[in-house]
């Protein structure tokens, strides 16, 4: 049987606070993604979901269990893993093709070769007429379209992502979930992405996992069994799209009051 393509075995992450009191802010989490699967993990503020997602990237060290991508240890950042998050990230010099194309730096590929897999990027995240663009002269959306397309120009096996669409309306959040699954559909690689937005994590995903309070645990895991592709629109009026976003909504509610009894010098973001 294949490996999963990302697998988080007994994993904790602890921290010191500002008064050096030890605080655990991930405590014996496991979870598998397999390939070609679509993974949303949501919980309360603080709960450590960001933190877990940047030990998966390679970012943080835990202090116990392990984390394997393609059954490979993970120890330090890879290019199997893709990463965008909420901001931007984008190196302000540097144009859009310039930015896409910065991720291929250290690649063994030859010029043509790179110059053809950025311009691929390019046309599928829609970039087109703004190859040229510098951060500065694109709207939000564009900007992490341009993240995206900078994740997946070296072709991870994984992509990791911390609130991507947290910063922007409505409307071009929506617009950007639209794009994201038609690329995941496309690429066809494991995606784990992070959210606060229970709405967001059922129109995306094929599982989604639920994180206790601090320190954070897994709560519970639920399949969503809902058709794709996806209609957005369709979608969020469906009996069955509400009953996922009530369940998971009264899950997190259920530990957001457990948090309002935390002090306010242990809580994490």
């Amino acid at each position: 049987m294949d490996s999963p393509a990302l697998e988080i075995s007994q994993l904790s992450i602890k921290f010191k606070s500002n008064n050096q009191k030890e605080i655990t802010a991930v405590e014996n989490v496991s979870l598998n993604i397999n390939s070609n699967e679509f993974v949303s993990i949501i919980g309360p503020s603080g709960c450590g979901k960001s933190t877990l997602l940047r030990a998966a990237a390679g970012l943080e060290r835990p202090q116990f269990g392990k984390i394997r991508v393609d059954g490979h240890i993970v120890t330090h950042p890879g290019a199997d893993r893709g990463m965008v998050f909420q901001t931007y990230t984008l190196f302000p010099w540097l144009t859009t093709y310039e930015n896409i194309l910065f991720s291929l730096k250290k690649s063994p590929l030859s010029t043509p070769e790179k110059e053809a897999l950025v311009n691929h990027y390019i046309q599928m995240i829609g970039l087109e007429g703004f190859e040229n663009a510098y951060p500065n002269q694109l709207s939000g959306g564009m900007r992490q379209r341009v993240a995206i397309a900078r994740a997946l120009v070296y072709q991870p096996k994984i992509l990791l992502m911390d609130e991507p669409f947290g910063a922007l309306d409505a409307q071009t959040r929506m617009s950007m979930q639209e794009l994201l699954l038609d690329v995941w559909d496309q690429q066809r690689l494991a995606v784990l992405f992070v959210t606060h937005d229970v709405e967001e994590a059922v129109i995306l995903s094929d599982r989604i996992y639920v994180m206790s309070n601090r320190p954070g645990r897994i709560k519970t895991m639920i399949d969503v069994e809902l058709p794709r592709p996806r209609g957005l629109i369709d979608l969020e009026s469906s009996p069955a799209f509400l009953s996922y976003k009530r369940n998971l909504l009264d899950l997190i509610r259920q530990e957001s009051n457990f948090y309002q009894k935390i002090p306010l010098s242990e809580k994490i973001a």
